[in-house]
C-alpha cells in the first residue's frame, strides 16, 4: 500500500484513504453519547489529529503511543482543519513501513546549525568559560546526543535538531541584544548555548518523545544545573563567581517559579536570557501550528491550549 504523507491528506478530503501514520498520542473521552478516542498522528511532514467514534472502549487497545498505525479513515475537514474520521486502525507490523519517514526532524541544514553553533564557542573571549563549553560539546558522545535531541515534547522544536536549532537562535537573540544593552557577552552566550542542556537528560527521541525516568523526577534545569557543576570542576581553577553566575543563567531562564524556574532571574544577563529564550520558543510554538495547518484555503489554525487563542492566518 503506498503510503499518503500527511502533508498531502487535504487532498483527498471526503474521501477514505488508507495510510500508515506514528501515534504520538491517543486520549479516551467521554462524548455526548459515548466514548471516543482522540489520537495524535505524524509523520516527517507534519502533524494531524483523528478520532475513533464506534468502539473506542475496544479499539483503545488495538494501537499504541510511539507506535506505527494502520489505519483506514475519511479524510474531512472540521472548522477549517483537516481531521481523520478512523473507520479501523490496528499496529503496524515491522515489515509493512521504514520508519524514517515518520520522524519528524529540522528543516534547517544540520551542518550549518553545528558550524554556527561552534563559532559561537569561537567567538567567547573568556578562556574558563570557551574551556568549559569545549569540553562539553567536543566530547563525540555529548555532541550526538545533543545534535539528535528535541527541546520539547509537543509545544516547540519538538523534533530531532529541535534543542540544536532552538538553542542557535536564542545564543543569536543574546548576541544582538549584547550589541544593545551592557551585558556580560561572554556569560550571556554561554547561558544561552547551556540553558536546555539538561534535555538530552530529560527526553527520549525514537520512537517518539517521551521523558526518561529522570526527566519526569528532576527536570532538564535541575540536571543540567549539577552537570554544569561537575564540568567546571574538572577545570582547574574555574572562577567560582563565573560559576555561580552561568547556574543563576540556567537556573532562572524559566522566568517564574510557575513556569519550573528555580529563581527569578535577578541579573540583567538572566533577564535577557529569559525574554530570548521565550521569543523564541513562542514563535516557533505558533508557527509549527501555522505549518500544522493542511488546508490551504484554511484562515484559522487549531485552538493553542497552551496560550487560549487561534492564530488568524488569513
Amino acid at each position: 500500500m503506498e503510503r499518503i504523507e500527511v502533508k498531502d491528506i487535504y487532498q483527498f478530503v471526503n474521501q477514505e484513504i488508507d495510510t500508515y501514520l506514528l501515534v504520538l498520542k491517543k486520549e479516551l473521552r467521554e462524548g455526548k453519547k459515548d466514548h471516543f478516542i482522540r489520537v495524535e498522528f505524524t509523520d516527517k511532514s507534519g502533524p494531524i489529529t483523528g478520532n475513533v467514534w464506534n468502539n473506542a472502549l475496544a479499539v483503545m487497545d488495538m494501537f499504541k503511543e510511539g507506535e506505527v498505525a494502520k489505519i483506514r479513515a475519511t479524510v474531512i475537514n472540521y472548522k477549517d482543519q483537516i481531521q481523520l474520521n478512523i473507520k479501523k486502525i490496528r499496529t503496524a507490523e515491522a515489515n509493512e513501513y521504514e520508519f524514517a519517514d515518520f520522524i519528524p526532524q529540522t528543516k534547517k541544514d544540520m551542518s550549518m546549525l553545528s558550524d554556527e553553533f561552534f563559532a559561537l564557542i569561537d567567538s567567547i573571549s573568556d578562556e574558563h568559560i570557551k574551556t568549559l563549553l569545549t569540553n562539553i560539546f567536543e566530547d563525540k558522545e555529548l555532541w550526538d546526543k545533543f545534535y539528535q535531541c528535541p527541546a520539547a515534547k509537543s509545544w516547540h522544536h519538538n523534533y530531532v535538531g529541535g534543542l540544536l536549532e532552538h538553542t542557535i537562535s536564542v545564543a543569536k537573540i543574546c548576541d544582538f541584544a549584547s550589541k544593545l544593552y551592557p551585558v556580560k557577552r561572554d556569560e550571556l552566550i554561554a547561558g544561552a548555548l547551556l540553558h536546555d542542556f539538561g534535555k538530552i537528560f530529560e527526553y527520549t527521541t525514537l520512537p517518539s518523545i517521551e521523558f526518561t525516568d529522570e526527566g519526569r523526577l528532576l527536570g532538564h534545569i535541575a540536571m543540567g544545573d549539577y552537570f554544569l557543576c561537575q564540568k567546571a570542576h574538572e577545570i582547574n581553577l574555574f572562577p567560582i563567581k563565573t560559576l555561580m553566575k552561568i547556574r543563576h543563567l540556567i537556573l532562572s531562564h524559566h522566568g517564574e517559579p510557575e513556569k519550573g524556574a528555580v529563581k527569578i532571574p535577578q541579573t540583567l544577563e538572566a533577564i535577557v536570557l529569559h525574554f530570548a529564550d521565550n521569543m523564541d520558543a513562542q514563535t516557533t510554538g505558533v508557527n509549527q501550528l501555522i505549518e500544522a495547518v493542511n488546508d490551504p484555503n484554511a484562515q484559522w489554525t487549531e485552538y493553542d491550549r497552551l496560550n487560549n487563542r487561534y492564530i488568524y492566518i488569513g
